[in-house]
């Protein structure tokens, strides 16, 4: 069998932030975050680090220099152990969520993935300072096995079957918690420290939005005497399908639905309202929390999260301001969740920008894409879905609030007083057969108009507490903001956008006027567009040497530094018109190459130019207009057998392919930049698709490779333009071939999804392949050999083997369609760039590819696949029932329906853990029999011979090798692989359960363990009577041995204190050094030794 060395992704640049770039991902308004930059360095003093999710990895900016600082990825394990261990995962970044400790030595970033994991990484404050954390290179680890601290491991936690929208981390001053939401409407809560699912809450219909961690209150009214009492922590959720949920996690349920919203919930934000006057005071008053929600109907609506007063807030202030803010059809609604006693968010109304502003046309029209509130909790931002604006809002104190409320109700009552006199002068007589006026009606009218005034007094509706500061006007649609935590001068707040163009924007909205006056309108700071392209990559090309990249879409073309993957110049493809040279024309870049020497590069466009630019300025040096009729789709270079002459051969949509040789211009007194000049011209029969010279350095021996619009492949000679061979066999046109070095068989890729063989000699076909599952873009043979690399629209780039036909690797990793490929001279790496902006670097390694582990690999994935699409562990317990009680009705299905259950998630690697513990439970089974035979005869025969130990189980005994096998498995896969036990393997593993903890050895993970089963085999365990007295003495033990662990902590704690508060004592005392007094002993008399 043939060796192959296997190809891994070893990075990816080229892309800012995914969010923009690949849009069939879900969306999510989580995309951007700020680490705190705690290095010593004097540029960064207080300078946070704006976070983005780019493709596979992670990115930090630092937006004063406009340079980024940090790259942080996850290493892909694949299943089986097959390859290095260290290549770039294959999923994508959707969403992210910081959380940094109290005292800022250590970050936590929390990561949702496509594949549904949802992944911590813990970072020092130090590797924020790094400068060149830009590399991440597969050669450069195997050769120093140095792994960078940046860069490490992170904690994996599987527990959703789809993509991951949402994470939230808990805030308090070490986040221990974490909640995550995926598309299937499911929320978990996770525990980072002891890495584990709590518990998985179901209730949503449809992909979850927004989550909020909250301290749920409510009023608990006795004796006419109002309380104010915590239910626990609480946990507010949003979704698509137009509920938000209020939970309390101590119960696990459902507590509160809050529905008025017209379609689906797209943000959720919390915000804790500080009063701060002007004068810099703070206000003792109690706790303000408001819940802003943006639904797609274009409505910002306030919820309030507090204890209510004894005032009952009545329904005709709700239902007037329903009736301003236009949310009359859905009060009864909002009536039912404001006035029970029992809810914990009441309505407060919805925002709307001024009308006489140009961003009010558009905010009934589009929905809400993000909300967030700024970190001082003054200011709440509103961007809204394919918009260019951003709405800032700024919170009033309390004071102000209250003012603005009487100002309302002054002017309400005014408006009502002047409707009621105009009413009275427009009334009729009252005619003889009139009723007359009943003291009853007036008595009804003046109760109505009194209460009204009294329940409007003591309600604040949210246009009392939010009001319209700003606007923030970028220059292309936003995909999502962060308000930047450092404080601005003057009051002014800085807002980081990130736009649809894979580029950031810093926008600073200065403080409003004393005097009062309009809305400001925030101001451009800096833009950051270095390092990513706005749009798909049409083409890569490699410089002669493998130093430079250079990458081309649409009008920009970027040159990028192969080894640090740093971007050394950005392009803008335009030039001045040839009717008015005052005007700038764009050019749609669809090609490129590198020119011998590596300091230009040439260009076809769409509109038939060919286009020549200098690399080192950035500057277009040449421009050979209507050099086709037609889109130039391909082109290609070749040099002399002596390098002295250069031909260029384009072909285009104008069914003509042209050669040009490249001269120099005769500037004087300047640079000498290329040019280039028609030589030939060949007429095909349709549109030419792409072109390719062979690699044959004889003139008389090199090929032309021309593929047209009918589906086939002309062979010509280069020097005399004959027809040489025409291969035809594709049923769709073909859009990319290559030939190997040797020019003995050409490979060729197609629209129709097929790969074929092709030889010179005869043009006879070796062999059609298949694999793809589009159609193939790209195609380039590894130098040297016959394996040759393939890209497709179906988002895989492929590895071949052109001499036995198969295919040797599947390499996943982008996200959308991949458009080309380019091949480094040694085949040490390959580049491929793609619809999703970003280009991937695949480098071969020194891991060998066995074909039968890869086609097994695949199998696996698809059965990982197919697994993740089945039922809840709620739906299956339902479905159970109801086979067992004959049915049941469609009313109780929905009040029997359990609203969490437990967050495990079956996987390869918890299959594969299960088997290895089912192993070692039945070795140990076996290992211990036979210890029993050995001792058996050892009383009968009275022999002295000690028994060997047993090196399967290490020289271990049989309890102890069942602990190690347990502890070797993941805390995240350990309840999983639990499950796949059959009922026999877990008795045997509770008798090995007594005998560790009778020793006192593996105290927690055995209680864990114990308590787990017993809840999964309640039922099981319950109707078998052999388990019950085990089951006793097992609740016995794990009671003892938990009560000692605890007692040790409680000490130990307890000591720990007393030396601290001794050391607090003795640290500010004078040491005597001149004096003859012996050294005291500080742990003396504290009952712990010398």
């Amino acid at each position: 069998q043939h060796t192959y060395l296997r190809y891994e992704c070893a990075d990816a640049f080229s892309l800012s932030c995914s969010a923009s770039a690949t849009p069939s991902i879900p969306h999510s308004s989580s995309i951007l975050s700020f680490l705190p930059n705690n290095s010593n360095s004097s540029n960064n003093n207080n300078n946070a680090l704006l976070l983005s999710p780019a493709g596979s990895q992670l990115i930090a900016y630092d937006l004063r220099r406009g340079l980024p600082l940090l790259k942080i990825g996850h290493s892909e394990i694949l299943s089986g152990g097959i390859g290095t261990g260290d290549a770039l995962n294959s999923s994508q970044v959707i969403s992210l969520d910081v959380a940094t400790s109290a005292h800022k030595h250590e970050s936590k970033i929390a990561t949702g993935w496509v594949d549904g994991s949802v992944r911590v990484f813990s970072l020092s404050a130090f590797a924020c300072d790094s400068e060149g954390g830009l590399v991440r290179s597969l050669l450069c680890r195997l050769k120093s096995h140095h792994k960078d601290d940046s860069l490490r491991d992170a904690l994996t936690l599987n527990g959703h079957a789809s993509a991951v929208p949402v994470v939230v981390f808990e805030r308090s001053s070490a986040p221990v918690r974490l909640a995550s939401g995926s598309v299937d409407g499911t929320v978990i809560l996770w525990d980072v420290v002891a890495e584990t699912g709590l518990f998985r809450l179901l209730g949503h219909t449809g992909p979850i939005t927004g989550i909020v961690f909250v301290d749920a209150k409510r009023d608990i009214g006795g004796g006419g005497k109002r309380v104010s009492t915590r239910i626990g922590d609480g946990l507010i959720t949003s979704g698509s399908d137009g509920l938000v949920k209020v939970w309390d996690l101590n119960g696990q349920c459902c507590i509160q639905t809050l529905v008025g919203h017209r379609g689906s919930v797209g943000c959720l934000a919390l915000g804790i309202l500080h009063s701060n006057h002007d004068d810099g005071t703070t206000e003792n008053d109690h706790r303000r929390a408001r819940i802003v929600t943006g639904c797609v109907d274009g409505q910002i609506r306030v919820w309030s999260v507090e204890e209510k007063h004894s005032h009952e807030v009545g329904n005709e202030e709700a239902l007037t301001s329903s009736a301003e803010n236009g949310d009359a059809n859905n009060q009864e609604n909002h009536d039912e969740t404001s006035n029970s006693n029992e809810d914990i968010c009441h309505y407060m109304g919805s925002l709307h920008p001024p009308s006489n502003l140009p961003t009010s046309k558009t905010a009934n029209n589009e929905g809400i894409a993000a909300i967030h509130f700024h970190p001082n909790g003054k200011f709440l931002g509103v961007c809204r879905s394919n918009d260019r604006v951003i709405e800032i809002y700024a919170v009033r104190c309390e004071l102000e609030a209250q003012k603005k409320r009487r100002r309302r109700l002054q002017r309400r009552r005014e408006k009502q007083n002047a409707a009621s006199n105009t009413e009275k002068q427009t009334t009729k007589k009252r005619g003889m057969l009139d009723d007359p006026e009943s003291e009853e009606e007036n008595n009804i009218t003046d109760n109505h108009t009194s209460k009204e005034t009294e329940t409007t007094h003591d309600s604040i509706k949210a246009t009392d507490e939010f009001e319209y500061r700003g606007t923030v006007r970028s220059t292309h649609k936003i995909r999502g903001f962060a308000f930047v935590p450092t404080p601005e001068r003057r009051g002014g707040i800085r807002i980081a956008v990130a736009l649809a163009t894979n580029a950031f924007e810093v926008y600073s909205l200065p403080p409003p006027p004393k005097n009062g006056g309009a809305p400001v309108t925030a101001e451009k700071v800096s833009t950051l567009d270095m390092y990513g392209h706005p749009t798909g990559i049409r083409s890569v090309a490699l410089s002669s040497e493998d130093s430079m990249a250079c990458t081309v879409s649409k009008n920009v073309i970027k040159i990028w530094n192969v080894a640090n993957r740093s971007c050394l110049r950005s392009m803008t493809a335009a030039g001045s018109s040839v009717n008015n040279s005052k005007t700038a024309t764009s050019y749609y870049c669809l090609c490129v190459a590198f020119l011998p020497g590596n300091t230009h590069i040439v260009l076809g466009t769409r509109e038939g130019h060919i286009l020549i630019m200098d690399v080192a300025s950035g500057d277009l040096v040449y421009t050979e207009e209507n050099a086709h009729d037609g889109a130039i789709w391909s082109l290609d270079l070749h040099t002399g057998q002596n390098h002295d002459a250069m031909s260029l051969v384009t072909g285009s949509a104008d069914k003509l392919v042209k050669y040009w040789d490249i001269e120099s211009q005769e500037e004087e007194h300047r640079q000498q930049h290329p040019m280039v000049v028609h030589a030939r011209t060949l007429q095909m029969a349709d549109d030419v698709m792409c072109v390719r010279f062979s690699h044959s350095t004889d003139p008389t021996k090199r090929l032309l490779f021309v593929a047209s619009l009918d589906s086939t492949i002309k062979v010509f000679f280069d020097d005399s333009l004959k027809f040489f061979l025409s291969l035809y066999g594709h049923k769709l046109p073909v859009l990319a071939f290559d030939s190997s070095d040797d020019d003995t068989i050409l490979a060729s890729g197609g629209a129709d999804k097929s790969i074929k063989i092709w030889g010179l000699d005869f043009g006879d076909t070796h062999r059609t392949m298949y694999g793809h599952e589009d159609s193939i873009t790209d195609l380039r043979f590894v130098k040297r050999t016959h394996n040759f690399f393939t890209c497709s629209k179906d988002k895989t780039v492929r590895f071949w083997d052109g001499d036995r036909f198969e295919q040797i690797l599947l390499l996943n990793g982008h996200a959308s369609e991949v458009c080309c490929l380019a091949m480094s001279r040694t085949g040490a790496f390959v580049l491929s760039g793609g619809m999703d902006r970003q280009v991937r670097v695949w480098e071969r390694t020194k891991d060998i590819v066995f074909l039968d582990e890869e086609k097994e690999r695949q199998l696996e994935e698809m059965f990982d696949k197919v697994d993740g699409r089945e039922e809840n562990t709620a739906d299956v317990l339902l479905s159970a029932k109801r086979d067992a009680e004959g049915g049941l009705n469609d009313d109780d299905e929905d009040v029997d329906k359990p609203q969490s259950e437990a967050a495990v998630k079956q996987s390869i690697l918890s299959v594969s853990a299960g088997d290895r513990i089912m192993e070692a439970i039945e070795t140990a089974d076996k290992e211990s029999k036979e210890i029993a035979q050995f001792k058996r005869l050892k009383e009968e025969k009275g022999s002295v011979k000690h028994r060997a130990p047993n090196p399967m189980l290490f020289g271990m005994e049989p309890p102890e090798y069942v602990l190690w096998v347990l502890r070797s498995v993941k805390s995240v896969d350990l309840e999983p692989s639990l499950l796949v036990l059959p009922l026999s393997h877990v008795e045997r593993l509770m008798h090995y359960l007594i005998l560790l903890l009778r020793a006192g050895k593996g105290i927690e993970l055995c209680a864990k363990i114990s308590v787990f089963l017993v809840k999964s085999h309640q039922a099981q365990i319950v109707s078998n009577r052999t388990m019950m007295t085990p089951l006793r003495e097992l609740q016995t033990l794990v009671r003892l041995r938990t009560t000692e662990i605890r007692d040790t902590i409680g000490f130990n704690i307890a000591a720990m204190r007393s030396i601290a508060r001794f050391a607090n004592e003795k640290k500010n005392q004078r040491i005597d050094y001149e004096g003859k007094s012996s050294i005291k002993d500080i742990w003396a008399g504290l009952g712990l030794g010398a």
